[in-house]
């Protein structure tokens, strides 16, 4: 069998290529009115990044035995939204950040106001998109369920309230129950929306779409703690952003909160805990197996 990091480079390199091709469909140059909020749209979400959401929405798809092609445009309409959350929480206001994926961040390009807009701009127009029923090929019962579980974690029960609770716990004595929260908010609500909406639009039974909302959960808890170590430990340069900043903040962390050795042993242990969700799943999981592994060994 093909090793396990060949398969994972070959299958992320060509399902990044049906994102990136439909995202540039999706989000072709407009011909009238303002052109600056485009190129603002188009700066941060063509700025790169591994579309590891819309990877995971259509890996469920595959784990699940569906059709990918009503997926594509649900995949897309993830990673607007994520790009939309990373502009705003690079913003002076959140984290300040000067640099994402090895560029300026958008309101270092475009300005503060522009950015805002462009973050905004995102999340409507990924909600636009999941309700085209020219673009979303599925029943319109399937296609709501879609639009409320991405809605959901996008929001204050998710992303949103996620990174209020992060604002507010800055300089917090040490919490775990509060960074667990956090995180499950934060990043996670958005991975399990995005393994979730592929099993939604595959027709996925109740016990396989369970059984993915576990692993989703785990692996956004997996994908937040390693983030939480590489900003201690990791290389800018192959990041692409500045590391340290979690303690420059004093924000609450796992290496903060746990120490390194611990919050280790807690990124293995949730990694181990999502690949056993798959339990039930044949060899059309692998993609979600090999992809947990790769979140526990991320340099990026």
């Amino acid at each position: 069998m093909e090793k396990d990091e060949e398969f994972l480079k070959a299958y992320l390199q060509d399902r990044k290529k049906l994102v990136e091709e439909a995202l540039q469909g999706f989000l072709a140059p407009y011909r009238n009115g303002s052109s600056e909020i485009y190129k603002a749209v188009h700066y941060s979400v063509f700025a790169g990044g591994k579309r590891i959401r819309p990877i995971l929405c259509l890996a469920a798809v595959d784990a699940a035995g569906g059709n990918l092609a009503p997926a594509i445009p649900v995949a897309c309409a993830l990673e607007l939204i994520h790009t939309y959350s990373l502009i705003h929480d690079d913003l002076p206001a959140m984290d300040n950040d000067d640099f994402r994926r090895g560029k300026p961040t958008s309101h270092k390009v475009f300005g503060e106001a522009l950015a805002i807009l462009a973050g905004d701009a995102l999340l409507t127009e990924a909600f636009v998109l999941l309700s085209r029923t020219g673009k979303i090929m599925l029943p319109a019962e399937k296609r709501l369920s879609v639009i409320r579980e991405i809605a959901y974690a996008a929001g204050i029960s998710g992303m949103v309230g996620g990174q209020v609770l992060d604002i507010l716990s800055e300089n917090m004595n040490s919490n775990e129950n509060i960074l667990s929260e956090i995180h499950r908010r934060k990043t996670g609500a958005l991975i399990v929306a995005s393994v979730k909406a592929g099993a939604i639009v595959s027709g996925a039974g109740k016990n396989k779409m369970l059984a993915l909302s576990r692993y989703g959960l785990n692996l956004g808890l997996a994908f937040q703690i390693a983030d939480d170590i590489l900003n201690v430990t990791g290389d800018s340069a192959i990041m692409g952003k500045k590391t340290g900043s979690d303690v420059a903040r004093g924000k609450l962390t796992y290496p903060s909160v746990l120490g390194m050795d611990a919050a280790r042993q807690k990124l293995q242990y949730h990694v181990d805990e999502a690949i056993a969700s798959l339990t039930a799943f044949d060899e059309r999981a692998r993609p979600l197996r090999v992809i947990a592994r790769y979140i526990e060994n991320r340099q990026e």
